[in-house]
């Protein structure tokens, strides 16, 4: 009935789609599993995508072949960049997606991929042989075969749904649970825990007073996700912006005692960073209103996203409150929030492949693994699909570096250090954040995709050699222009920006706080006449190249010292209890994350500079 796949992928959100993806653009031959052929690419909470760093990840992701990015395009409702008054390493882009034509396109892709194939059905196990997953067991009873399986489960396995006392099984609302597939990886020897995330009510906006919230409108130049050509967004819908009240809050302590985060029910960690509005108003008891942000779902629904107002109070008690919030007032509901409970594995058991220790040629990716998010799920799938694709084929690991990419960071940071509550990506996290900007994220990965393998990468790789002969064209036209006072006195007035005493070079004047090459182009008609035939993105990034030249260089330099420590090999199954200089600690961590350089054994935790001279000592460096 099947052939036998290459690669099977279990689990069609955000990572297994991506997953999917990477692997039959790899060229192996891809079947997709779901419980559900018609939730495929589901926005499962809100009908965003990108958002600080989260922005940076879906544009590395479609500079590596991925269509995140793409998806977005087609199917935005609004596009803001966000942080545009902060440097440009913090600069993030963020979309409302139409949730319908969101996961319609990621079907219609995928449908017509010739190496993608799909089956509708729970998958209840992995066939293992030989320490190797060699297929899949279905809740029929089938056996399909393929030489890799990689895992996306989202928040299905064992999933429970909490809204006040009630609680009952689902991997999302009105979707049975995954179950089977944990109970078989503990007995492989996986170690599992439990986390918990949520998601807020949905509302009618036909009922909700619009005139009494605050307009957020989208970007007056909207940009891109992607690199390629994706249609151009015209018309945009505005989001809003209301806040909570002491009377919201104190009816909402109403049903603490029917909280199942307050009484004990919900034993999983729900995530710090984006808590749901009783863990807000417990937790922050001294603020009297907190943001909420109410998102349109799509272009002809009236359905509304109450982005803040994630909950798993009672249904009532969610009503009553939601209706003290301004704009609120005549509100009717279409769904309450709720709270999920679901089943994830430490990721410190996977190589930085994402390939499981325990059993080859098996991957994690996604909520699996611990995180939250579609844009790291997603980044996760792909990094997945492309080594499940080389496994097979016994080639080198495509693996990025901390310095490469925020999925670098990403991927060093749960299998070194594993995670305690769902994972959320920050620019924070990437301590080398000025080059891994979400302008440059081509440039940066591209080539890497072409040269691991990645089919189709000609026409991005010619954009990219393009762009950056164009941004190299600027600066020198920059750095050999010379500018007279009486050219650039006047701008230069209009900025508060002393004025010029002599002959300079425009590439020094651009340096200053404040000039920007926008406002050259208006003050200097040579100036504006050269950069005419230059795109915007080009002209971003070869200002962001000048005007932070000295920060990038510091940068590099410092990713250039890492990369000795990353040079340097361990062997596999290294004993590290002959080396007896080592801490116990760093024995105990070093023996069961056996990393791959020195660099990755830096960064696991308990693993101290000490510990990192023995292994030098001892490599004979």
């Amino acid at each position: 009935m099947f052939p036998k796949y290459d690669v099977i992928v279990v689990g069609a959100g955000h990572a297994g789609c991506e997953a999917a993806v990477a692997a039959a653009n790899m060229g192996s031959k891809v079947l997709l599993a779901t419980m559900n052929m018609n939730t495929i690419a589901q926005m499962s909470c809100n009908p965003a995508m990108g958002g600080v760093a989260k922005g940076q990840i879906v544009r590395e992701i479609d500079a590596l072949g991925g269509y995140s990015g793409i998806v977005t395009d087609h199917t935005m409702v609004q596009f803001r960049m966000l942080n545009r008054s902060k440097g440009p390493a913090m600069w993030s882009p963020r979309a409302q997606s139409d949730r319908m034509l969101f996961a319609n396109k990621w079907r219609m892709m995928l449908e017509a991929h010739p190496n993608v194939d799909f089956w509708q059905e729970m998958i209840t196990g992995i066939v293992v042989k030989d320490g190797r997953a060699v297929g899949v067991h279905t809740g029929m009873g089938l056996e399909i075969e393929s030489h890799s399986v990689v895992l996306t489960n989202g928040t299905f396995l064992n999933g429970l749904i909490h809204i006040g006392e009630k609680q009952f099984g689902g991997g999302r609302a009105g979707e049975k649970a995954a179950k089977g597939i944990t109970e078989q990886l503990v007995q492989l020897g996986f170690e599992s825990g439990r986390m918990k995330t949520g998601t807020p009510p949905r509302v009618d906006g036909r009922t909700l007073n619009w005139d009494r919230m605050e307009i957020q409108a989208g970007d007056e130049a909207p940009s891109q996700f992607s690199y390629t050509d994706t249609p151009k967004l015209k018309k945009q819908l505005p989001c809003h912006i209301t806040y909570t009240s002491p009377k919201v809050h104190d009816l909402l302590k109403e049903g603490f005692d029917r909280s199942p985060m307050f009484n004990g029910r919900i034993q999983g960690l729900g995530p710090r960073y984006c808590p749901s509005i009783e863990d807000k108003i417990n937790r922050f008891a001294g603020r009297d209103r907190h943001q909420l942000f109410v998102e349109p779902e799509g272009w002809e629904t009236c359905e509304i996203y109450v982005n803040g107002f994630s909950s798993s109070l009672p249904e009532d008690v969610q009503y009553k409150a939601l209706k003290e919030v301004p704009g609120f007032e005549n509100m009717k509901m279409f769904r309450p929030g709720y709270a999920i409970e679901y089943d994830f594995f430490q990721p410190t058991q996977l190589r930085p492949s994402l390939e499981t220790r325990l059993v080859k040629n098996l991957f994690f990716a996604g909520q699996i693994n611990g995180t939250t998010g579609y844009e790291e799920a997603a980044s996760q799938g792909l990094i997945a699909g492309m080594n499940a694709h080389l496994a097979i084929h016994e080639e080198e690991p495509f693996i990025l570096k901390r310095s490469e990419a925020y999925i670098g960071v990403l991927v060093d940071d749960l299998v070194n250090k594993g995670t305690k509550e769902p994972y959320r990506m920050f620019t924070s996290r990437a301590e080398y954040r000025i080059l891994l900007r979400q302008d440059n994220a081509d440039l940066r990965l591209t080539p890497l995709a072409q040269k691991v393998g990645v089919q189709g990468m000609e026409d991005r790789m010619t954009r990219v050699n393009e762009k950056e002969q164009a941004a190299t064209d600027i600066e020198k036209f920059f750095a050999k222009l010379s500018v007279t006072p009486d050219q650039l006195n006047g701008y230069l007035e209009t900025l508060g920006s002393s004025k010029l005493k002599q002959q300079v070079k425009l590439h020094g004047i651009l340096l200053r706080p404040h000039v920007k090459i926008e406002g050259l182009r208006t003050a200097l008609p040579v100036v504006d006449e050269f950069l005419s035939k230059y795109t915007q993105e080009t002209l971003e990034l070869a200002e962001i190249n000048m005007k932070y030249e000295g920060y990038i260089k510091k940068e590099q330099e410092m990713v250039d010292k890492m990369n000795r420590l990353e040079a340097v090999r361990l062997s596999d199954n290294f004993d590290y209890a002959q080396l007896k200089s080592l801490s116990s600690e760093a024995t105990e961590k070093l023996s069961k994350l056996q990393p791959r350089t020195i660099g990755q054994a830096s960064r696991i935790s308990g693993v101290s500079p000490a510990d990192i001279s023995v292994l030098l000592v001892h490599m004979g460096r």
